[in-house]
């Protein structure tokens, strides 16, 4: 592989390290990403040189840490990815009493201690790289052969992987559908068999790492893969819930399955995070509020988008997912109902969801409602129902061609000229408004004062003909306005 895929940065502190009389090697997920052909996000050394070793070589370093993790700083570069690289001494590690840390570190000469300690096989390979290629490949647990296999598999036993970091059984499943790879079977019995260590986690880990899963192409898999593992219930156990909750005649699914469909279109449409944990949560609330329709012979589920967004914000600040998201998914979840059948509501309707959901969220929310259709098993996510609201929408939103658009107002026109208010007011702004849309460079202050003035000089019956021109003038480029608003949307 030629070194061009591998940035100068990195490169440079290779070779630092090696004219320091060290070894040095790419490590890690790196490799992985390289050896796939993807862009690394960030660059992993490992090296035989202890941490005072390694500052010694290099102008800047960040040394925060007991794990021996020296960052070496790159001021030429703004590159998160390689602003700083982490060089690492190869070490050994005890026990993790607490499943997140070992409990002690010793450094090592022998890069073979370090990639022993690793996750997953997939990750346990070093590189050397010289002259603008890969040397060698050290790969002591057939990391190569799994990435060709496609397989998530752990480096050694599973089980002592997994009581020494509970959130690698997460990891596992996150690699799986970021990669698209398969969990290796004994990998996943050990998930299994091991499930309730994750609740010794962080919520913040948990977090982040169903914040990947949610983020990979497919969601819908990493959440059936979580609950397989038995890992969801223990996590998520209210999404569960729905597993068996039969729907009315419009869905084809379970509450489960059009969850699940949901966010997996959220993905397919690259929606970003809150959006998708909308689409995951928006129904959370109708196995609590399921009943009972004699007259229809149908379940209904009466009010359970206000009581899923109470279940959605209790889950999200467990999860110690931010204000912000948390606010922002939790009004998608309320207002995700919302009456859309265009030919009875009005646009002050409209207006009040608008002001419901916030500006900031209506477009959110409709593509919410688009990715709830298909979570149905209905072929269209647009039907011209939804696309009518959305031109309702770009309406309530837009600036409508009016006066005030003018740079000058009735309380300037007033001032200006030193007379009350009454109709030659109105008349005025008319008559200007029909000079700028002819003209819209001539909406300036100035200009406007001016032509204030001579207008006002005019006779009653000509600043009234101009008047009307110009009010005749508005209505019709308000009107092509709308017309071409609902072209767009396919509309009448």
């Amino acid at each position: 592989m030629k070194n061009s895929a591998i940035p100068i940065e990195v490169v440079d502190v290779i070779t630092a390290l090696e004219k320091g009389g060290f070894e040095a090697y790419l490590v890690g997920g790196c490799v992985r990403d390289l050896l796939l052909g993807r862009t690394p996000k960030d660059w992993d050394v490992t090296t035989n040189a202890k941490p005072d070793q390694i500052q010694a070589l290099f102008p800047k370093t960040v040394y925060e840490n007991v794990f021996g993790t020296v960052g070496v700083v790159n001021e030429r570069t703004d590159d998160p990815a390689v602003k700083v690289v982490e060089v690492t001494p190869y070490r050994l590690e005890s026990t993790y009493s607490d499943r997140r840390h070992p409990d002690q570190v010793k450094f090592s000469d022998k890069i073979e201690d370090d990639l022993k300690r690793r996750d997953f096989t997939i990750n346990a390979m070093a590189v050397k790289i010289s002259e603008g290629t890969i040397k060698d490949i050290v790969d002591l647990y057939h990391g190569v052969s799994d990435l060709k296999d496609r397989i998530i598999r752990t480096v050694g036993e599973p089980s002592d992987r997994f009581n020494e970091d509970a959130l690698r059984m997460m990891r596992a499943i996150r690699f799986s559908v970021e990669l698209g790879f398969t969990c290796n079977q004994q990998t996943f019995m050990a998930i299994q068999s091991h499930k309730s260590l994750i609740r010794e986690v962080s919520s913040e880990r948990v977090r982040d790492e169903l914040t990947k899963i949610l983020m990979s192409t497919e969601p819908k898999r990493g959440i059936e893969m979580l609950h397989d593992s038995g890992l969801l219930k223990h996590i998520i156990p209210e999404i569960e819930a729905g597993i068996g909750v039969k729907q009315p005649q419009a869905h084809a699914y379970d509450v489960w399955e059009h969850l699940l469909r949901t966010v997996q279109h959220a993905a397919d449409k690259n929606y970003g995070l809150e959006l998708r944990l909308a689409a995951l949560f928006h129904d959370i609330g109708k196995p609590p509020t399921k009943g009972f329709s004699r007259e229809t012979n149908q379940p209904t589920f009466f009010g359970h988008e206000v009581v899923g967004s109470r279940e959605t914000r209790k889950i999200l600040e467990r999860l110690r997912f931010s204000r912000a998201t948390i606010e922002k998914v939790v009004k998608l979840v309320r207002w995700h109902m919302f009456f859309a059948d265009t030919g009875q509501i009005t646009l002050s309707a409209v207006r009040r969801m608008i002001v419901n959901v916030g500006r900031e969220n209506i477009w959110d929310l409709m593509n919410l409602r688009s990715c709830d259709r298909i979570g149905t098993g209905r072929p269209k996510e647009n039907p011209y129902r939804l696309r009518k609201y959305k031109a309702m929408i770009e309406e309530a939103l837009r600036d409508p061609v009016s006066v005030t658009m003018l740079k000058v107002d009735g309380t300037g026109i007033m001032k200006i000229l030193d007379i009350p208010a009454g109709p030659k007011i109105g008349l005025i702004l008319n008559a200007l408004m029909e000079e700028v849309l002819d003209d819209p460079k001539l909406n300036s202050e100035d200009y406007l004062s001016k032509r204030v003035v001579e207008l006002n000089g005019l006779p009653e019956a000509e600043l009234k003909a101009l008047a009307e021109k110009g009010k005749t003038r508005k209505d019709q480029e308000e009107e092509k306005e709308l017309s071409e608003l609902r072209r767009k949307h396919g509309v009448s």
